[in-house]
C-alpha cells in the first residue's frame, strides 16, 4: 500500500544481470545518465567496451569510476579483468566513463598543486619576478612589503594546479617532490631542491594531512588513487619529528580587531598536548610573559574562534580518575596546519578573537540558513496543500506508550 511503480520499456533484467547507469565525462547533470543492462560476470574492460559503443565514442584512453550520489568521480575500477560481481557493482550503481588511461597497478596518478600562503617568511618568487613580492589569495605576484602588515584573514593561501605525477607506490615522498620540479609549469618558482618543499594532502581545497618524512614510501602513507597534493615553499629546510605539530600562529594587532601574517611554529608534544604546553610554546616563540599571553583556535568552516582555556585535570565521578586535557581531541582536535590566534594580555584585555571578516561571513551565513529554510517550509506548505487537495488524508492510529529499558553493562 502506498508504494509507487514505475513502467519501463524493455525486458527486465534476469537474476544473473545488472541494470547500471552510467555518464560521459566529469560535468555531469542529473538526468543525464544512460542506462545498461549486462551479465554480472561481465568484465569491466567489456562493460566499459559496451558503454562506449553505446556513447558512440572509441579509443582505448577511458577508464571506468563509480559515481557518488553527488554525481561526483568515485574510486577508479582499476582491476579490468575483474568481473562486476566480484567488484561488488550492484544493479542501481551509476558509472562515469572517464577520459585517461589508468597508470599500471603498483602506479599513481598524483594531481599536484602549489600552495603558497600568506606568510611573511616564504622567500621563493616567480622567475618572472625576481622582486620583493608575495603570491596574493587572487593567484598572482604583486610586488608588495608584507612584513608585519595587518590582516583581517587568516593562513589561507592559493592553490595553483601543476599537473599530474605518474609514480610508483614505492617511490618515496622525496621522489614525488623531484618528479613534481620537472613539470613544465613548474618552472615559474625558484626552489633550490626537493628539501625546500612540504607536502600536504589536498582536503576540502585546502592542505589536509602533514606528509612529513621525505624517505617514507608513499604506500606507507596510504594516500589513494583520489588523493592530491599540494606543495608549500620552505625558507629553509625543513625535517619534522613524529612528535611535533606545525601550527600557524597570528599574533592580534590591539584596537584594530586583525592579525599580523601568520608565522609557522613547531610545537613538540612529545610531553603532551595540553594547553598549558601549547600556551607556554607560543609564549616562549613571541617573547611573552606566559600569564599574559592568550591563545585560540580559528575554525575556517564556522569562521569562529575558540580559546584554548586551561585546565589540569578532571574528576569522574564513578572511577575518580584524574583525566590530562588533550587538544587533539574534542572540541579543539588541533592537528597540523591549524591557525592559533596570539593575544598580549599586556596591550589588549578581551575575550574577543574574531575579525570584521568573521562577523560578515557568519552573518552570510546565517542568511543562507534562514532563507533555505523559509525556501523548506514554502515547499511542504505547499506539498501539504496539493496533497490534501488530491486525497484525503489517512487516519492516525492510536498513540501508545514507549518504554526504553536501559541495561547495565558494568
Amino acid at each position: 500500500m502506498g508504494s509507487s511503480l514505475g513502467l519501463c520499456p524493455g525486458k527486465a533484467p534476469t537474476s544473473s544481470q545488472l541494470f547500471l547507469f552510467f555518464a560521459v565525462g566529469s560535468d555531469v547533470q542529473p538526468g543525464t545518465e544512460m542506462e545498461i543492462i549486462v551479465e554480472e560476470t561481465t568484465s569491466v574492460r567489456d562493460c566499459l567496451k559496451v558503454m562506449l559503443e553505446k556513447s558512440g565514442l572509441s579509443g582505448d584512453t577511458w577508464h571506468l569510476r563509480k559515481m557518488d550520489w553527488c554525481y561526483e568521480a568515485g574510486e577508479p575500477l582499476c582491476e579490468e579483468d575483474a568481473t562486476l560481481k566480484e567488484l561488488m557493482i550492484s544493479s542501481g550503481d551509476a558509472l562515469l566513463l572517464t577520459e585517461g588511461k589508468l597508470p599500471p597497478l603498483g602506479f599513481l596518478k598524483v594531481p599536484v598543486w602549489w600552495y603558497q600562503p600568506r606568510i611573511p617568511s616564504h622567500p621563493w618568487k616567480s622567475r618572472q619576478d625576481q622582486a620583493s613580492c608575495t603570491f596574493s589569495q587572487g593567484g598572482d605576484w604583486r610586488a608588495a612589503s608584507t612584513q608585519g602588515a595587518p590582516s583581517d584573514g587568516h593562513a589561507e593561501g592559493s592553490l595553483l594546479f601543476l599537473g599530474d605525477v605518474d609514480i610508483s607506490e614505492d617511490a618515496a615522498l622525496v621522489e614525488l617532490k623531484s618528479q613534481a620540479m620537472t613539470l613544465p609549469s613548474f618552472s615559474e618558482f625558484c626552489i633550490p631542491s626537493p628539501a625546500f618543499l612540504r607536502a600536504w594532502t589536498v582536503d576540502s581545497k585546502r592542505p589536509g594531512r602533514l606528509l612529513r618524512f621525505h624517505h617514507q614510501q608513499l604506500r606507507e602513507y596510504k594516500l589513494g588513487r583520489r588523493t592530491e597534493i599540494c606543495l608549500e615553499p620552505l625558507q629553509k629546510e625543513e625535517n619534522l619529528g613524529p612528535q611535533d605539530m606545525l601550527l600557524r600562529t597570528q599574533m592580534r594587532l590591539p584596537g584594530k580587531r586583525a592579525y599580523t601574517l601568520p608565522m609557522d611554529m613547531v610545537w613538540d608534544t612529545a610531553r603532551g598536548s595540553t594547553a598549558g604546553s601549547l600556551r607556554q610554546r607560543v609564549a616562549d616563540f613571541y617573547s611573552l610573559p606566559v600569564e599574559k599571553t592568550e591563545i585560540a583556535k580559528y575554525f575556517p568552516e564556522k569562521f569562529e574562534w575558540l580559546p584554548v582555556s586551561s585546565w589540569n585535570q578532571q574528576i569522574t565521578k564513578r572511577k575518580k580518575k584524574k583525566k590530562q586535557d588533550n587538544l587533539q581531541g574534542a572540541p579543539y582536535y588541533l592537528k597540523d596546519g591549524d591557525t592559533i590566534g596570539v593575544k598580549n594580555l599586556l596591550v589588549e584585555d578581551d575575550d574577543d578573537f574574531s575579525t570584521v571578516r568573521d562577523d560578515i561571513a557568519r552573518e552570510k551565513q546565517k542568511q543562507l540558513a534562514l532563507g533555505k529554510k523559509s525556501q523548506e517550509a514554502l515547499h511542504v506548505q505547499s506539498s501539504d496543500v496539493a496533497s490534501g487537495a488530491e486525497t484525503p488524508a489517512r487516519p492516525r492510529g492510536p498513540e501508545a506508550s514507549l518504554s526504553i529499558h536501559v541495561g547495565s553493562f558494568r
